[in-house]
């Protein structure tokens, strides 16, 4: 028998670490479609003026899917020690750079033709 204080997480904890990582297995494939996307870009000679928008649009994403990863790694270690809800910075990061990805996943599809 527990004592009253005791709690039993369960396997909450797990799942939730596991569709934090879901998630950013899913980003990072996004994030090198847009490098692909640049790369092809680059080998046809795409290139057109002084900025390189594609190049931009790639940086951003991998600025984004580093973040990514840095949330799903403090969220995981948040999770083993208790089963509380993520902080809302945690959140507006994770949010934030979803956004970002999303964007310049965008912007290379619109640029890359």
């Amino acid at each position: 028998m527990k004592p009253a204080g005791a709690k039993d997480p369960g396997l909450q904890p797990e799942r939730t670490s596991l569709a934090w990582r879901r998630t950013l297995l899913a980003l990072i494939v996004a994030d090198l479609l847009v490098w692909r996307s640049w790369a092809l870009a680059g080998s046809r000679g795409g290139t057109a003026g002084p900025i390189d928008f594609l190049g931009l649009c790639a940086l951003a994403a991998m600025a984004a899917t580093l973040v990514l990863g840095v949330c799903v790694l403090v969220r995981g270690r948040e999770l083993r020690r208790s089963n509380a809800a993520p902080p809302a910075p945690l959140l507006r990061w994770a949010a934030g750079a979803v956004v970002v990805l999303a964007a310049s996943a965008v912007a290379a599809v619109a640029l890359g033709h």
